[in-house]
């Protein structure tokens, strides 16, 4: 079996969702107080159903990692689907988790997305923004309970306020946790009521998911392991007096997101990486 590569991946996406011009329409168009915008978001939530992500339940992976000789992963920020694994792969079986991309309308009717800034008391990536999510647990039916579960954890997100409507491909984090970026639409945003979790949450805010796909406020690092060169992409986010960083697993989630709904590449390059998993993975391997 061969790779599917990036280039095709993204062939396939926009093979399966409607046209830019569809989306931006939706987005676009005029709206009367109190139902235009509910009834843009269902639109939008139709539209969003249509794509369909590269199947990746775990006997499928297995499958393929026995037939290809080779099972494909990332480097924080990256999908899963873009570089191969080592000679060993089936050594290879990360811990799942799930994040929600929770979308809403904004104010000034630009889709917006919600994202944490983590505790600076916690031991792991303290402090960085986020996107509402975690491992999965035992009693999770699917990525979408998941993240939902997280969500009202972190944030008090009530799960029956957000409308799952599609998952994009699994993506890996620096610690080889394979995570599953659910997207989910909230219409009603004046229903959700902070309510932060401090010993895993700092602040909440949102961002609008466009910028994203721009080349405005954003900066990158070459980065290079194992002789293969990809660039990290940072971007600058400014509320009030606050200041963001976005960067890392939660930038790449969020391009791929603005790039599978807004229907269009992002106006710089990805430069995804393709290089090998070390053979012997264990607790403590990390991507750089």
């Amino acid at each position: 079996m061969h790779m599917v590569s990036f280039v095709r991946t993204s062939a396939t996406i926009r093979s399966l969702l409607p046209r830019a011009s569809s989306i931006s329409k939706i987005m676009d168009s005029s709206s009367n107080a109190g139902t235009g915008g509910s009834q843009r978001l269902f639109t939008l939530a139709q539209h969003l159903r249509q794509y369909k992500a590269p199947s990746f339940p775990e006997d499928i992976v297995e499958q393929r990692i026995e037939e290809s000789g080779g099972k494909v992963v990332t480097q924080v920020g990256f999908p899963e689907a873009a570089t191969p694994v080592g000679q060993n792969p089936e050594k290879f079986r990360p811990k799942k988790a799930a994040v929600l991309i929770c979308l809403f309308e904004g104010d000034d009717g630009d889709l917006r997305v919600i994202l944490t800034k983590r505790s600076s008391k916690l031991s792991t990536h303290s402090g960085e923004v986020a996107l509402p999510g975690g491992k999965a647990e035992e009693g999770d039916k699917d990525d979408g309970d998941t993240a939902k579960r997280e969500a009202k954890e972190e944030i008090g997100l009530d799960p029956e306020l957000v409308n799952v409507v599609t998952v994009l491909q699994p993506f890996l984090s620096k610690h080889l946790l394979r995570v599953v970026p659910v997207i989910g639409i909230l219409n009603d945003k004046k229903a959700f009521k902070p309510v932060l979790n401090p010993a895993e949450v700092e602040a909440v805010f949102d961002a609008p998911l466009e910028m994203f796909l721009k080349d405005e406020n954003r900066r990158q690092e070459e980065r290079e392991w194992m002789g293969e060169k990809f660039l990290l992409h940072f971007f600058d986010y400014g509320v009030g007096h606050k200041k963001y960083l976005i960067w890392g697993l939660t930038a790449g989630i969020l391009i791929r997101a603005a790039s599978v709904v807004y229907q269009r590449p992002p106006a710089f390059v990805e430069q995804n990486p393709k290089f090998k998993v070390p053979q012997n993975v264990s607790n403590d391997t990390t991507l750089p």
